[in-house]
């Protein structure tokens, strides 16, 4: 469980294929990491195979490749990491859970006076559960849902300590992006969507 504050930002350094997956060595200020110890990279919640002094190695099975963007990451990449939350922790985010509900491609990017806005056309699985002032994950970094300007469009405001502590401050129009939905979201269309379907089917 995370809380999407990035507590520091990597940068990948080295990329190969192995029978764990395709693994991605990191380069961070992390000390005293452990093996099997969680890091949300960009939001993906990946397990700590290796590590040293000021790097670690995390692998991507072939259903995380299948559902985020990191088949396409190359070396040199900076990425958003977040070490797993512990109990007694501050919750300064919202509940993250390190699991990408689909990938985003930003439609435009617009400075507002202090504000950098941010528009990503989103999966219909996560526009669905997207609400105004509502919580979503952005590679990585617990946001608030500024605006929902068109059907499967969520606008992102990003203060200026986000722009200088993540890498959302360098996306541009095109860029892909890893997207979590705020968890109470899907369990509350879980638990009514039985119902929906029983009114869906009398009408």
């Amino acid at each position: 469980m995370f809380t999407g504050l990035v507590d520091d930002v990597g940068t990948i350094d080295r990329i190969t294929e192995s029978p764990a997956g395709r693994e991605l060595r990191v380069r961070s200020r992390y000390e005293g990491l452990v093996a099997g110890e969680s890091i949300a990279v960009d939001g993906a919640c990946l397990t700590v195979r290796e590590w040293g002094a000021g790097w670690f190695v995390v692998g991507a099975v072939v259903t995380t490749l299948e559902r985020t963007t990191i088949g396409e990451w190359r070396d040199g990449r900076r990425v958003n990491l977040e070490r797993a939350l512990r109990l007694g922790d501050r919750l300064g985010g919202h509940l993250v859970q390190g699991h990408v509900d689909g990938v985003g491609t930003v439609r435009a990017v617009e400075m507002r006076g202090d504000a950098l806005l941010i528009d990503i056309a989103v999966p219909a699985e996560v526009g669905e559960l997207l609400v105004p002032v509502g919580s979503i994950t952005v590679d990585g970094v617990s946001l608030t849902v500024n605006a929902l300007p068109a059907p499967d469009v969520v606008q992102i405001s990003v203060i200026d300590h986000t722009r200088q502590h993540t890498t959302l401050g360098a996306l541009r129009p095109g860029d892909r992006t890893h997207l979590e939905a705020d968890v109470v979201g899907k369990y509350v269309r879980r638990l009514v969507a039985p119902y929906l379907s029983s009114l869906d089917a009398s009408s």
